[in-house]
């Protein structure tokens, strides 16, 4: 058989798989909403997932290794060969919930970040592909601490597991408030920055608020340091490679307004599209706080806190994934980009990987409604079967690239 007629062959093949799957998925409709309305209302914080975890195995009855202490993987399909790995989310945020469901969770933790989904899709694609003949096994990740540090991807990374179960891509999908409900976003090359954090701290001496040249203000110190970071950006990193600095957190405190406080705090996020560029922008903004502060008779000292790097999503994965949205009745929407941050970046450092963003915005909410990590946030029920099956286009477009070796 010529070339050509093998790979038309192939492509019939993975119209035929990936058509079983979406037909296997849609049959589980009942238990994808139904396992997520359950995890969306028992949510669990960053390093507390086991809960969820053992939720996952039950409900696809696999039996799940920990690894990442509460996450958890496992191996289905052929034993021998490549496997393709799919992310699912563990962890929720330490959100009160403000949507007023029947469902909604009332411990102090949130799903606001759209993991339920993610968790209960996982799931059911899991669920659905255990039905049908795979050419290549499935790895299902259940991965903690994507919200909080030290990252749960990172860990499973480091872990080794992904090499010893011969993973060959990775793939991840993440609801999207910016997206169309039926429309999916990827784009090949960098879709998410590097994140960080910057903190500062300043010293000196506490005084009564009258009497100014008796003290040493930190407070003015700090103040100024902050509204001078936009400044060290600019003059610091090309402004064709975006990066940004956010002060989240300032506290200088002394418990009454006459008395001058001695020591004070900066939290700023750093992001990137550049993985270099974190380092180089921490070293200046360390030179510029020492410098405001010496002029303000007070010292600062400046700790810069490494978190993800860049998410590269890979460029023919990306391209197959795209040209199988539309046999899943799913429509491919203009790439994603954005500032955001997400520790799948770790998968993607070591494997050719994808992240796609699955649409949740209707017309009237997709350039207002509320976003991500809003109490609010709620993604529409049959999110989870447009999640699962972009996983399942993730899993067909990865089996492409490996019949391509």
């Amino acid at each position: 058989m010529t070339a050509t007629g093998n790979q038309r062959e192939r492509d019939t093949a993975s119209a035929q798989l990936l058509a079983q799957l979406v037909t296997e998925i849609e049959n589980e409709r009942e238990f994808a909403l139904q396992l997520r309305r359950e995890l969306h209302q028992h949510p669990r914080l960053s390093g507390d997932e086991a809960d969820s975890r053992d939720r996952i195995a039950r409900a696809t009855e696999l039996d799940f290794t920990p690894v990442a202490e509460t996450g958890g993987y496992c191996r289905f399909g052929p034993a021998d060969g490549p496997a393709v790995a799919i992310r699912g989310e563990l962890d929720a945020l330490p959100v009160s919930e403000q949507t007023g469901l029947s469902w909604a969770a009332t411990n102090g933790a949130m799903h606001a970040c759209g993991h339920d989904v993610h968790m209960a899709a996982l799931a059911t694609f899991v669920r659905a592909a255990k039905r049908v003949t795979l050419p290549y096994a499935v790895v299902p990740l259940l991965q903690p601490r994507e919200e909080a540090y030290p990252s749960g991807a990172s860990d499973i990374c480091d872990s080794g597991v992904l090499d010893t179960l011969n993973v060959a891509h990775v793939i991840g999908a993440h609801v999207h408030p910016r997206v169309l409900a039926g429309q999916v976003a990827t784009g090949a090359g960098a879709v998410n920055a590097a994140s960080g954090e910057i903190r500062i701290e300043v010293e000196g001496r506490t005084g009564h608020g009258a009497y100014p040249h008796d003290a040493a203000d930190v407070a003015s110190a700090l103040a100024a340091i902050a509204l001078g970071l936009p400044e060290v950006l600019r003059r610091t990193v090309n402004p064709l490679s975006p990066a940004l600095l956010s002060v989240g957190r300032m506290v200088a405190d002394s418990g009454a307004a006459n008395v001058l406080p001695g020591k004070g705090t900066l939290h700023a996020m750093l992001r990137t599209t550049q993985n270099e560029d974190a380092a180089v922008i921490g070293d200046a903004v360390a030179e510029f706080a020492r410098h405001q502060a010496e002029a303000y008779g007070v010292t600062a000292t400046t700790t810069v806190v490494q978190g993800e790097p860049v998410l590269f999503n890979d460029a023919a994965l990306c391209d197959a994934l795209e040209g199988l949205l539309g046999q899943a009745e799913l429509e491919v929407a203009p790439a994603m980009r954005s500032l955001g941050a997400d520790d799948f970046s770790f998968y993607s450092q070591q494997y050719p990987s994808t992240m796609s963003f699955v649409g949740v915005a209707t017309p009237d909410t997709v350039e207002d409604g509320p976003s991500l990590h809003d109490a609010t946030f709620l993604p529409d029920d049959d999110a989870v079967l447009r999640v699962a099956k972009t996983m399942a286009c993730g899993y067909v477009a990865a089996v492409q690239q490996i019949q391509k070796r």
